[in-house]
């Protein structure tokens, strides 16, 4: 057994604390992310470390030490340095013959790897070569997924759901104006994956509405897609499964349309049209004449008795 699962009851406050902030939660907390160096990282992959690890702070662990592991072949250090560290992303990056500049990116699902993917990175702009501002740390980014693959192939689906949740930050309620000041853009072409990391310039244009530039931030990626480890559809289903508290309660008789449109239902009963109010008119009054036969019509008729 692990000895990260052996701790069973919390002798001190502080690991009560530590371990009710680990409890599953309706509300899951933010998603960490760890980038781990292998054991043979050349200079351009642990710079790629070092930039996808300034776009994810606060919610980022970088290992400055080499790990010696295959994530395609023995996958225990990858859990055993997730449940430690409580994240649940992970980004890790090597270099050899056979697969230079290595890229591998995951998530787990309850402490077990649930999908990798393998990307070789086959050209790299850093952060500090490109002289412009950059964005304050923590500041959420705007997602942009360009091309067709993204909603054809079944690898580049996962890898646009994988990229969303590594990327996404924080959920907010609201939104700010000027609190977008980046985006993320990934256009898929031709086999390849293109990354590119741009800062969000707001300037006059006459009206209410400003107008924006994009001005290049770094970093800049040009990624193409090697292995996958995918989960089944099973498990896959299994891990996006909502609670049973967080799922809205269904209302009777109501229904919306593609346009968000609420439509109800409302049951009456049978109404009587001979009773119902309508405007008075002198030409529609009842004559006396009409008014006597409709009171003998009513009345029952009398049986004559031998």
């Amino acid at each position: 057994m692990d000895a990260l699962d052996r701790v069973v009851k919390p002798k001190t406050k502080r690991a009560k604390r530590f371990l009710e902030k680990r409890e599953p939660k309706l509300n899951e907390n933010n998603k960490n992310a760890m980038l781990i160096k292998g054991g043979n990282a050349n200079a351009t992959v642990t710079q790629v470390l070092k930039d996808m690890y300034a776009l994810k702070k606060p919610y980022g662990i970088l290992y400055k030490k080499k790990n010696i592991t295959r994530p395609f072949e023995d996958q225990t250090s990858l859990e055993f340095f997730s449940k430690k560290s409580d994240c649940s992303l992970f980004m890790f990056g090597s270099h050899n013959k056979k697969r230079p500049n290595n890229l591998v990116l995951g998530r787990m699902y309850d402490y077990h790897v649930l999908d990798m993917i393998e990307l070789g990175i086959e050209k790299f702009v850093s952060l500090k070569d490109i002289k412009n501002s950059k964005c304050p740390e923590g500041t959420k980014p705007m997602l942009i997924f360009a091309g067709d693959d993204f909603d054809v192939t079944e690898d580049y689906r996962r890898l646009k759901s994988l990229l969303i949740d590594f990327f996404r930050g924080p959920t907010v309620a609201n939104i700010r104006l000027a609190g977008l000041e980046y985006v993320l853009h990934f256009t898929a072409l031709k086999g390849k994956v293109y990354f590119r990391s741009y800062k969000l310039l707001l300037k006059k244009s006459g009206c209410r509405t400003p107008r924006i530039e994009l001005e290049e931030m770094g970093p800049s990626l040009d990624l193409v897609l090697r292995r996958t480890h995918l989960a089944s559809d099973d498990l896959y289903k299994l891990s996006m499964k909502m609670p049973k508290a967080l799922k809205p309660k269904k209302k009777k008789n109501m229904s919306h349309d593609t346009f968000g449109t609420t439509y109800g239902r409302i049951h009456m009963q049978k109404q009587d049209l001979s009773k119902l109010q309508t405007r008075k008119m002198k030409g529609l009054k009842k004559r006396p004449a009409e008014k006597i036969t409709e009171d003998q019509e009513k009345k029952p008729k009398r049986i004559k008795k031998n």
